[in-house]
């Protein structure tokens, strides 16, 4: 951005979670050109209390409201706005200071604050996947009743996004999302019986949350991108294709008419599509890495295993049923990923569970938030009770 241009005033919601954390380091790259006027936490009431200080936003708001009074008396010699509370997240993103608020909370709790931001008028950086794969149709409509821009925080969408670029009405014939194909990609069927979390939660390329790690081991992570794309860019499911890449260099692709590829490549590191997302239209400089293609001895691709890995092909499943099954899909699997952390399940016993609950949950073909939000309950106390 020039340096006549007015400093981006930002929220970050979940600002101690990796997206967060990263977000934040981009601030530091460029403090001339971004501000920090909120910052919210779930649990982590001490990395938020070191961010408050060394970031001195507006405002921050600890979720778990157990925590809000040692978050109170922590900051009570600075000037900072103290909050506690879910709804408090919900309320501090519609501030009228900010321009663009980062959402980087896991899962179905990024839903409601993303709403109430756009219908604030904030532009959203979108990194919380969730809200688009539970309430994509809803929240697109928003949008464009607000006028409010979604940027895709995700590499692999933010990769599509910045391929889309002087496209304009250019037809799209496929989507191309690679994937690393996680720890787990040359597993047999049997071994993967007895895979532990601990394997699970060691990524060869990305440096992720416990939640998206996991997501990523099962594949669970490409299905609910395949939907997040449907919702962004416009395209059917069928134009959607998943490809393994484990170097994870090319982040992803765009297939059009004339049957040319663009591909958007870079180094495994979130913050190049964090500083994109938040500078958008303009690239700023970054003392992060750069690509040696005299290193790169071979960049290779192979399908995705869907009978090793199945809950992407329960993800397509989901989209094309369409309603109110994404919303399913993703509450079960949430609760999966939480038991399988807390060794409650095994790993493959995830994709059975949410399969389970795809064919149990009743299906509504147009739902209300309301609706959605009934169904996120509802399928998360069904699985919970089979666990």
């Amino acid at each position: 951005m020039a340096e006549t241009d007015k400093k981006r005033v930002i929220a970050i919601l979940g600002s101690t979670g990796s997206i967060g954390v990263q977000t934040l380091q981009v601030v530091e790259e460029h403090p001339e050109c971004f501000e920090v006027y909120a910052l919210t936490a779930n649990e982590r009431v001490e990395e938020l209390i070191a961010q408050a200080r060394k970031f001195q936003p507006e405002a921050v708001v600890i979720a778990n409201e157990a925590k809000y009074e040692q978050l109170k008396e922590a900051l009570q010699d600075l000037p900072i706005k103290v909050y506690g509370g879910y709804e408090a997240i919900c309320q501090i993103v519609q501030s009228q200071p900010i321009d663009i608020v980062v959402t980087a909370l896991v899962g179905f709790a990024g839903l409601r604050p993303t709403i109430e931001a756009i219908k604030a008028g904030k532009a959203i950086a979108l990194a919380n996947k969730e809200t688009m794969v539970v309430a994509g149709e809803l929240v697109n409509k928003l949008a464009h009743q607000y006028k409010t821009p979604i940027l895709p925080v995700d590499s692999e969408h933010s990769a599509i996004f910045q391929c889309l670029a002087g496209e304009a009405d250019n037809h799209i014939e496929k989507l191309i999302l690679t994937a690393s194909g996680g720890p787990f990609r040359t597993f047999s069927k049997k071994e993967l019986e007895t895979v532990t979390k601990e394997q699970a939660l060691k990524h060869p390329n990305w440096s992720m949350g416990a939640k998206i790690t996991i997501d990523s081991a099962s594949m669970m992570n490409k299905g609910l991108e395949v939907i997040e794309a449907k919702w962004l860019f416009g395209v059917c499911p069928d134009d959607i294709e998943v490809v393994v890449h484990p170097q994870s260099i090319i982040h992803s692709m765009v297939q059009f008419a004339d049957g040319a590829v663009k591909a958007q490549l870079g180094t495994p590191d979130m913050r190049l599509p964090i500083m994109y997302a938040l500078s958008y239209p303009v690239r700023l400089p970054s003392t992060f890495g750069r690509l040696d293609f005299t290193t790169m001895k071979e960049l290779t691709f192979e399908a995705p295993d869907l009978e090793r890995f199945p809950n992407l092909q329960l993800a397509y499943h989901a989209l094309k049923m369409g309603g109110n099954m994404p919303c399913v899909l993703n509450a079960a699997n949430e609760v999966c990923v939480s038991a399988f952390l807390h060794d409650k399940i095994k790993f493959t016993e995830m994709s059975r569970l949410i399969e389970r609950a795809l064919q149990s949950v009743d299906y509504q073909l147009n739902p209300t938030l309301d609706q959605l939000i009934a169904t996120d309950c509802i399928t998360r106390r069904t699985v919970e009770g089979w666990i």
